[in-house]
């Protein structure tokens, strides 16, 4: 088998347009997610369209028990795991501090930091036995500032950063390479989620300037992990043209 590649969150955004990047270079795909249907079709068209070998896990990433079922139960020839990309993520409400939603504080914390930190724990010893890997942890401008209303978010993304500076000091031994790469305005999903559905909002997000695609940043991925064995990019920050820093961004009226 090819190179043994986990996406975590892939049936949709980055985790997803990650997984057609690298199965068009011929890794072998794990791909996890909550969406049964939805991993199914994404898996299904992947393998038809690159003739590339995927192995579906439908499980919650919050839920330590189902995380530690799935990565367990791998069949032997999948549990070489060479590349592991973290990508699970959320942003849930948009609420000052003393309003905030503590269900939303938790799925946030629960996805963005606990769950990172499940998968890295199981995946991460086979790494360490083997003595090679890369671990690519997805984090965000919102890593590196903070923004009104964003409290709970930019926390966890915080954390995400110090995690993966953690996580190359820790790993450096066992020749593990560990890099970041942190988006800006990424036009996915997240704001969908973020307004709970509520679409009118998710597209006032993005009026007025060319955000970055999901395909943008697998670009960027995939850069990351072909660089040769002796070199690790640590940090990548992403940002549209038209993105300053997390508060400013140059918007047009004739940019639609």
């Amino acid at each position: 088998m090819n190179k043994i590649t986990l996406i975590t969150g892939a049936t949709s955004g980055i985790g997803k347009a990650a997984a057609e990047k690298f199965a068009e270079k011929g890794h072998a795909l794990i791909l996890t997610g909550r969406r049964k249907e939805k991993l199914e079709e994404v898996s299904e068209s992947i393998r038809a369209k690159y003739g590339v070998e995927i192995f579906p896990l439908c499980f919650d990433i919050r839920k330590l028990a189902d995380v530690q079922h799935a990565i367990d139960n791998l069949p032997a020839e999948w549990k070489e795991i060479d590349i592991l990309i973290n990508n699970a993520g959320l942003a849930v409400g948009l609420n000052p501090i003393q309003s905030g939603v503590i269900d939303d504080w938790e799925r946030m914390i629960d996805t963005n930091i606990k769950g990172l930190l499940y998968i890295t724990r199981l995946v991460s010893p086979g790494m360490v036995e083997r003595r090679k890997g890369h671990i690519v942890n997805i984090g965000s401008i919102a890593g590196r500032e903070v923004y009104s209303n964003g409290n709970v978010y930019c926390a966890t993304k915080h954390a995400v950063d110090a995690l993966s500076k953690a996580m190359r000091i820790d790993l450096l031994p066992y020749n593990i390479r560990v890099s970041q790469v942190a988006p800006g305005q990424a036009e996915t999903e997240f704001s969908l989620v973020r307004f709970k559905g509520d679409e009118e909002k998710a597209k006032a997000v993005y009026e007025g300037f060319i955000p970055l695609t999901a395909e943008d940043i697998a670009d960027v991925i995939l850069y990351v992990c072909e660089a040769p064995p002796h070199v690790n990019i640590n940090d990548v920050l992403v940002m549209p043209t038209a993105q300053a820093s997390i508060s400013i961004t140059h918007r047009d009226k004739n940019v639609k």
